[in-house]
């Protein structure tokens, strides 16, 4: 996570509950884990939230968001182009 990125997105969240005067939802009780999740599970769908937030897109940016979400995407795809040393050790044994 880029720190800066993550305090903007924090501002900008806190601004956008203050502007939209967005009430904070009762805390939690019991356990965290029953709960359905809502978080995107992999980095495309995070990525695609990001580009479809109109918030976002209105406070960081058109050209911002769109960078962003190409840097990511792009990132990701060469990530996989690199066999980590755990296929190496045990994927290419099952070859």
């Amino acid at each position: 996570v880029n720190a800066y990125l993550t305090i903007a997105a924090s501002l900008a969240c806190g601004y956008l509950g203050i502007k939209e005067q967005l009430q904070p939802t009762a805390p939690v009780e019991g356990s965290a884990y029953e709960l359905a999740r809502t978080f995107p599970r992999d980095i495309f769908s995070a990525i695609d939230r990001f580009r479809d937030s109109a918030a976002m897109r209105s406070i960081l940016g058109e050209d911002f968001v769109k960078v962003y979400c190409e840097l990511k995407a792009t990132e990701h795809n060469t990530f996989f182009q690199v066999i980590s040393p755990w296929e190496r050790e045990f994927l290419l044994l099952n070859v």
